[in-house]
């Protein structure tokens, strides 16, 4: 396939307006953005939706753009990791993305917690490299209250089994989780650490959201993520479950982050609260 011509090595777009990475413009893409890390997640999901098209394929980056109960959406994956995360959330918002809801999978490592739970994370420990890149360490990664509300609206609409807390965001699957490396190499900060997450109540371990809610933060985009759990630690068991409730919930909660939209403006309040309805009702 004939590569871009690409007109800036700060900024990497053509002429036409097309990214370089992503391979899509702004025309394409909705201001709502859901994102899986999974190439094959974007047609599980645009599948739920009421029209949707490819509109941009390369790499790990799958783009499909469509319309759900009326709203313009749109689903891109991002691969493994914070540094592809924080490529993408960059690139879209330079696109004119506003809201990014993540959806993905995740090992829990708190107790009450069941293979095939929902958790919705209120924010992240930034045990990755790609937000450091960013701002200082001590910044917060923190989700967005009206998506985390959008999200739980959900979740309650769908009678899911669901969780709040939060997520640990690492660039390591494996001793970046306190789990061993190849031929049994764990160093004392590897095995200290799903100790230490359990004591400060962390409920769940990933690997994109701390750049994701980092870079919105600093950029005042909305985002969140909500995850299928996979994975237990406290009992060492892993079954791949929940996804498809997982996807029912972020496709429904971007519909209901743009009603809530809606009743904001209506209202001219500065942020949706539970009560705010159109005309005061």
């Amino acid at each position: 396939m004939e590569k871009p011509s690409i007109v800036s090595a700060e900024n990497p777009f053509t002429k036409e307006g097309v990214n370089y990475h992503l391979r899509i413009a702004s025309k394409d893409i909705a201001q709502t953005v859901i994102l899986p890390g999974d190439p094959d997640r974007v047609q599980m999901i645009s599948t739920q939706w009421d029209e949707a098209q490819q509109v941009g394929k390369n790499r790990e980056f799958i783009t499909h753009s469509g319309k759900f109960h009326g709203q313009a959406i749109s689903a891109i994956s991002t691969g493994i990791g914070n540094p592809a995360m924080a490529t993408v959330v960059e690139s879209l918002a330079r696109l004119g993305a506003k809201n990014f809801l993540r959806i993905g999978t995740t090992g829990c490592i708190q107790p009450g917690i069941e293979l095939g739970d929902i958790i919705i994370s209120t924010g992240a420990v930034r045990l990755d490299g790609a937000s450091k890149a960013y701002v200082r360490p001590e910044y917060p990664a923190v989700a967005h209250p009206e998506v985390v509300m959008a999200m739980v609206w959900a979740c309650e609409e769908l009678s899911l089994h669901y969780h709040l807390g939060i997520t640990a965001s690492t660039d390591s699957w494996y001793l970046g989780q306190g789990r061993s490396g190849f031929n049994d190499y764990y160093p004392s900060f590897s095995r200290e650490l799903l100790t230490d997450m359990q004591l400060a109540g962390v409920v769940n371990f990933e690997m994109e959201t701390s750049a994701l809610l980092t870079i919105s933060g600093i950029y005042g985009l909305r985002s969140g993520a909500i995850f299928a759990v996979v994975a237990n630690r406290l009992e060492n068991t892993f079954e791949v479950k929940g996804v498809e409730k997982a996807i029912t919930a972020v496709n429904l909660a971007a519909v209901r982050l743009s009603e809530m939209d809606k009743e904001r403006e209506f209202a001219r309040a500065k942020l949706w609260y539970p009560g705010l309805r159109k005309g005061g009702e």
